[in-house]
């Protein structure tokens, strides 16, 4: 693919930085888990935009609140109220367990930066590092890289912002050792998505919550793509039975809206003040009826019981398939891990064939599609994997 790729007439290039790499594929229309290119190709979505469409693509009742909304109120700035926001909010707080108060935004970084200036708020001055673990994937932004726990991404954009420390995944000593005085927040996944599928180890959470009580610091849980359902439970912490004092939501939220929330024990939220923090966009009527209708329609059809139930079905579907080593993830966000071959060069052959997933470490693929994915995509999807690998 060239860099002319799907310029516009008049241009002599592809108007978008380069950031994402050549595009492969134009995408024009989608329906539930399909998609059909500006050929008229037809595609089955198993990354589901990163795990971001849990619903399917152009799910109606998400579509039309969002129809209904623009025709409504599209906007207003945050010195004023408004009715969607505040339901939202509200909704959010219930799944949580209630007790928290929620801050809107408009990604998944963005929900992290949040939690980091609470948190440090909440800590005061000269108590600020927040320590994540290495693997770990928690935005683009400065801080939100910072937190990352991927050196290599670091080193194009040195100096980074101070006040970030890491330890590795599922080792709690090597936690325990990094919490000195210092230490406001502990920032975990419950599943490393971009950091290969990798799921937090038996007793892990279980123990962070416990050093997190033990030395007074905040337990911060990024479930931007393990959160509303993907894991098989409402939210990926929940498989630990632990509960978080921060929560960072975003992707699935919106089924495609932009937006994201930080969710925050109200203890935590109190210590900022009007002006500490904020956004243009934060809690927008538009984007707001878009998540309202997403938890509705999720509460209804229950959608961890889908993805539990979706996922075990994809989990042994591709354990049965030559080629396929090993299968790990949670729910309907799992990783195939290749016998030694390279995942993108397969990736790439799905592609070709139809089938849209991604190589999320150099063996492994990465498969999330919606939560409402029927079973006969779940065997055509394994069988173009299946033809591919032969």
């Amino acid at each position: 693919m060239t860099s002319h790729a799907f310029a516009t007439d008049g241009l002599d290039a592809c108007p978008y930085w380069p950031v994402f790499g050549p595009p492969q594929v134009m995408f024009v229309r989608g329906r539930g888990t399909e998609l059909w290119d500006d050929g008229g190709r037809r595609y089955l979505d198993f990354l589901g935009g990163l795990a971001v469409t849990s619903l399917g693509h152009a799910h109606p009742a998400v579509a039309e609140a969002v129809a209904e909304q623009a025709r409504t109120l599209l906007h207003v700035s945050n010195f004023f109220a408004n009715p969607v926001a505040t339901e939202t909010a509200i909704a959010i707080d219930e799944l949580l367990g209630g007790g928290g108060q929620v801050f809107f935004c408009n990604s998944g970084a963005e929900a992290n930066e949040a939690a980091f200036k609470v948190a440090r708020k909440f800590g005061g001055r000269g108590r600020h590092v927040v320590v994540s673990a290495l693997g770990s994937f928690h935005g683009r932004t400065l801080a939100a890289l910072a937190a990352t726990g991927q050196p290599t991404k670091h080193e194009p954009f040195q100096p980074m912002p101070d006040g970030f420390r890491h330890v590795p995944f599922g080792d709690l000593d090597a936690l325990a050792g990094a919490l000195d005085p210092s230490v406001t927040a502990v920032l975990i996944e419950a599943v490393q998505g971009e950091g290969g599928v990798i799921p937090a180890p038996p007793g892990y959470l279980e123990g962070i919550r416990a050093l997190c009580d033990e030395r007074g610091v905040l337990m911060i849980a990024d479930e931007v793509q393990t959160g509303l359902a993907r894991t098989g439970r409402w939210f990926g912490f929940e498989h630990a039975g632990v509960r978080p004092d921060v929560v960072c939501l975003a992707k699935a939220l919106g089924n495609g809206m932009p937006i994201g929330a930080c969710w925050a024990r109200r203890d935590v939220a109190q210590v900022l003040r009007p002006g500490d923090h904020g956004s243009t966009f934060s809690g927008t009527p538009i984007a707001t009826a878009a998540a309202r209708a997403v938890l509705a329609e999720m509460r209804r059809i229950d959608a961890p019981a889908l993805a539990r139930s979706a996922g075990e079905r994809l989990t042994n579907l591709l354990l049965a398939t030559p080629g396929v080593q090993s299968v790990r993830g949670l729910g309907l966000l799992l990783a195939a891990e290749l016998d030694g071959r390279d995942s993108k060069v397969v990736a790439t052959a799905c592609l070709e064939r139809g089938l849209v997933l991604n190589n999320v470490t150099p063996t492994a693929l990465r498969l999330a599609p919606p939560l409402t994915v029927r079973e006969e995509e779940l065997d055509e999807a394994v069988a173009i994997l299946k033809e591919v690998l032969a």
